[in-house]
């Protein structure tokens, strides 16, 4: 399964610099931009998914 977001970046003095919008706490570098997705992309799987089982399940709920 795959999410779309929102991924705000810059050019910091030596590296690419990143964070999700959704996310703000999870923020990585890379030295070019596709190192930089590639580092977010692993960033959130472990910050989010990290102790989750391959098996789950998903049902949206109101809050």
């Amino acid at each position: 399964m795959t999410h779309k977001m929102t991924m705000i970046y810059w050019k910091g003095e030596k590296f690419w610099l990143g964070k999700l919008l959704e996310y703000p706490d999870i923020m990585t570098q890379g030295e070019t931009l596709d190192e930089l997705e590639e580092n977010i992309k692993d960033a959130y799987r472990l910050m989010v998914l990290e102790d989750i089982p391959s098996d789950f399940k998903v049902k949206e709920i109101a809050v």
